[in-house]
Parts: structure tokens; sequence; C-alpha cells
């Protein structure tokens, strides 16, 4: 099956040039030039992949991408635009942009990239810890058999603890990944994810480690 990847770029001859390109490579392309038609081609095109520039009409990229993440946290999206200055990198990587492209880039590069993030999401799109089953492009979970049902926040929770299985992660380092470095809200805020988290694996994976934060190990 062709993989689909989504080109979201104002500039026409630069867009076509991309897509010419990439389906030499047997990519199936979709192309946008507009950030809101970007969005609705997201949800009925269903792409594996995401080029994304940051200066559009309609929606701007960052408006894209986080219209994006709040229903998909694990597509792969580049971030390919001529915006090159420190605010506009952090805020791309604060929205989970998997990575940041200042332009120019060479198309032989960019392809490299995507074959890896795709080659990436394959390799990792079921995860098994302990009794879950985890299956990362849906969301879908189970324990031991028996589905369990996670908000996105509490999904993304317990992927940051499974990347990081073993290690002792604080709580800024948790509220950091999960709400981004400008959060200005109550870090109690981490206690009560692991909580409800806790609760709905029955107990299991989550350990406190008094005074510094939460480790997740298997049992």
């Amino acid at each position: 099956m062709e993989n689909k990847v989504l080109i979201v770029e104002d500039e026409v001859k630069l867009r076509r040039i991309m897509k010419d390109f990439l389906q030499k490579e047997n990519y199936k392309v979709i192309e946008s030039g507009d950030g809101i038609e970007a969005v609705d081609l997201f949800f009925s095109e269903k792409p594996d992949i995401i080029v994304l520039d940051v200066m559009l009409p309609g929606l701007n990229g960052f408006e894209v991408l986080k219209e994006i993440r709040e229903i998909d946290k694990t597509i792969p999206v580049i971030m390919l635009t001529a915006r090159g200055n420190e605010d506009d990198v952090l805020k791309g990587y604060e929205l989970k942009v998997d990575e940041y492209i200042v332009k120019p880039v060479s198309l032989k590069v960019l392809v490299a990239k995507i074959k890896a993030f795709l080659r990436n999401k394959t390799t990792f799109e079921t995860i098994i810890f302990g009794g879950l089953n985890i299956n990362v492009e849906s969301m879908e979970i189970s324990l031991d058999g028996i589905p369990i049902d996670l908000s996105s926040k509490e999904f993304e929770l317990l992927m940051f603890l499974i990347k990081n299985r073993n290690q002792v992660l604080t709580r800024d380092k948790i509220i950091t990944s999960l709400w981004g470095y400008d959060y200005e809200g109550d870090l109690r805020a981490v206690d009560s994810q692991i909580k409800r988290l806790r609760k709905k694996l029955n107990g299991r994976y989550i350990v406190t480690v008094r005074g510094v934060g939460y480790k997740i190990e298997e049992e």
C-alpha cells in the first residue's frame, strides 16, 4: 500500500516540485495551499505524514498543527518553512511538531526524513508493555485483553511514561511534556492525571518516588 503524504504549502511552484519528487519515490501525494483546506484533507484523506508550511492563508501552520494534534497525537508532522527564528521553532515543538526544517532544504534530505518517520511509525504502531497492548495509531489500549478507555491526555501521559520507562520523571518534566513550557497551572495537575491513569491501570505499573515524581516499570 502506498504511503500518503499531505503537502501543505501556499507557494504553488514549490508544492508542485515536491509533489513530483515524492511521486517518483512512489508516495501518494495530496496537496493544499490553504490552512482550512489542509485540516479538511487531514480528516477526509487520513494521510500517513504531513509536510506543513507556517505562512498559509485561512489558518497558519501553527493553527493547523494545533487542530491536528487535538485529534491525532501520533501522525508525523514536518514543518518546512522560511520562518527560522528561535521563537517560531520553539512554538512548533511546543505544539508537538516532529521536526522543524528551515527552507531551503534538499528534496533528497526531505524524502529521507519522511522515510525515517514512516519507518518508525510502522515499527512502533503496536507497543506491548507488561499486560498492556497499545495501538499507537488508533489509541486503542487493552490491559490483559480487556479494553480500557483513556482520555487523550491520559494516553499522552502513558506514552510519555513508557517512552521513559524505568526513569524517574519529575513533575516539572511531565508538565513540560504534556502542557508545554508556558504552562502556568498547579503542579498538582500531574498528580491528578497520574491518579486517574493509575486507577484505569488497576493500580499497576506506575510507581511514586516520594519527593521526586513518578516512574513506570513492568511487574
